[in-house]
């Protein structure tokens, strides 16, 4: 599912943006800072996602691990439709959690693992601002075509 076209990173930002992350993304303060076919990173701050002892929490890794995964499974798809009749839809995620992040923001960067026609999977390592891996998630979706207008 690669663009048949060269393709503009500000492309790929604008879309995501215009498109938008959901409700959720947004009150977690997820921020959209690059957006390719190859990869798509996105930041979250820690204040305000934490459990009750001041650590992310770790559903909040999870959130910016899906809102990439998805995002990007969705730009993937929209790119090879080319008229985006096709969606994609979560259908599993996991996580495994190594560190703690406990102040300033968390980095997640999500790559294709695996891009075809009807499924898509992606990981996504999500860092602190020292670089230290926080987290690592795994997510599948699935490619399907949107209902007809009707």
């Amino acid at each position: 599912m690669k663009p048949t076209t060269p393709f503009d990173p500000a492309e790929g930002l604008a879309w995501v943006r215009r498109r938008g992350g959901g409700a959720l993304a947004e009150k977690m303060g997820i921020e959209w800072v690059e957006f390719t076919p190859e990869r798509a990173i996105a930041t979250m701050p820690v204040e305000g996602n934490t459990q009750p002892v001041g650590l992310l929490h770790g559903g909040a890794y999870v959130v910016l691990a899906e809102s990439l995964g998805s995002m990007h499974a969705n730009l993937l798809a929209t790119l090879a439709s080319g008229a985006g009749t096709r969606l994609a839809v979560g259908v599993d995620i996991n996580a495994t959690h190594t560190r703690s992040a406990v102040s300033g923001l968390v980095t997640g960067i999500c790559t294709p693992l695996h891009a075809g026609r009807s499924l898509a999977v992606h990981e996504i390592v999500v860092r602190d601002e020292d670089g230290r891996r926080c987290s690592t998630v795994r997510i599948t979706n699935l490619i399907k075509e949107l209902p007809a207008a009707g």
